[in-house]
Formats: C-alpha cells, sequence, structure tokens
C-alpha cells in the first residue's frame, strides 16, 4: 500500500510554478498617450499607453467604440494586463489588455482606473498574492486568464478584487470609473 500512495502525492504536488491565481498576471498602471479609430474594426480603438517601460508606449486595441469616445481616451489612466503575446486584432497587432469591468450583458464597459497618485509602471498587487508574474507563453499555455479571470470582480464598491481581495497599487485601491459593483472584469 505505501508504494501505491508515492505516485498519488507526485501527482498531487502543485506545479514548480506554484498555484494559477491573480500574482500570474503582471498588471500595470498605465496612461493612454494617444488613441485612434481602427482603420478596419469598427468595435476597436488603437491606442498607446505609457506603462513605464524604457522601450515606450505599447500599442493596444481595445474594443471599446460602444463604450467610449474618441477624445475622452487620451490622459485616461488605465490597468494594463502587460503579460500578454502581441497578437495581431484586425490586423493590429496588440501587445496586452486594459481592465475593465463590464456588466452580465456587457451593455456597460468601464475602465479600471489606478488611484490618482499611483506612478506610471507601478505593479498592481493583491495581498496574499505575492508571486512572480508568468511569462507570456506561461499565460498562454496554461490558460491562465481562463482560470484567473472568472475571480476577478468589482464589489459592492465598484473596487476591483481578485477573490474578494482588493486589486491595489502603493496609492490605494484600484476602482471601477463610474463605480461599477459587482461585475466582471477583463
Amino acid at each position: 500500500p505505501k508504494e501505491e500512495q508515492k505516485p498519488q502525492k507526485k501527482e498531487n504536488s502543485p506545479p514548480p510554478e506554484g498555484d494559477i491565481d491573480v500574482s500570474k498576471l503582471d498588471i500595470r498602471v498605465g496612461v493612454i498617450t494617444k488613441a485612434w479609430l481602427h482603420e478596419e474594426a469598427d468595435k476597436l480603438f488603437c491606442e498607446e499607453i505609457d506603462i513605464g517601460e524604457e522601450s515606450g508606449p505599447r500599442q493596444i486595441a481595445s474594443g471599446l467604440r460602444a463604450h467610449y469616445n474618441l477624445e475622452d481616451l487620451e490622459g485616461q489612466r488605465v490597468l494594463v494586463l502587460a503579460n500578454l503575446k502581441t497578437r495581431k486584432l484586425v490586423g493590429f497587432p496588440s501587445h496586452g489588455m486594459v481592465l475593465c469591468a463590464a456588466s452580465e450583458d456587457g451593455s456597460k464597459v468601464e475602465f479600471i482606473e489606478p488611484p490618482a497618485d499611483a506612478e506610471i509602471g507601478e505593479r498592481v498587487m493583491c495581498e496574499g498574492y505575492d508571486g512572480e508574474p508568468a511569462t507570456e507563453n506561461q499565460i498562454l499555455k496554461k490558460k491562465m486568464l481562463d482560470k484567473i479571470f472568472p475571480d476577478l470582480s468589482t464589489d459592492s464598491n465598484g473596487v476591483a478584487t481578485f477573490n474578494g481581495v482588493q486589486l491595489s497599487t502603493s496609492a490605494g485601491p484600484c476602482v471601477a470609473q463610474n463605480k461599477m459593483a459587482n461585475s466582471p472584469v477583463g
């Protein structure tokens, strides 16, 4: 019986990189420095977002045209999911994702905003989840977003949370723009 138990223990041990939770996401404080309409996709904005990287702003496409006006975007502070592989969205190379709260039916969408005093490029953390972010390849191969996003939501005050724990910067919690409560984040 002892021999039978050994393989079971190995199977049940967590993978070397630990649990898949919000710490695997590299969420950064950013600001949209430039925005324009995607030439071919009527739902997409193209943005340049400064997340404090030496290489300059990231180019990111967001399907937010039904929810925001172009003139509202420049200067908007946002949270960027930064450890995603670049992928083409209708021909536009998008390197990251802007986090938003959305109503269950998708009719309302709001940016999750960092506190006004949060520094551009600061990593957004979640107390009790202190791991290092995964690589872009790990996020993709292990389908981490499928496992993490269901546990990201706003609380009754519109604060972004993972399993009920606030997403925060050193300057305080990150909150949906108009305090959209009890809504999925992604």
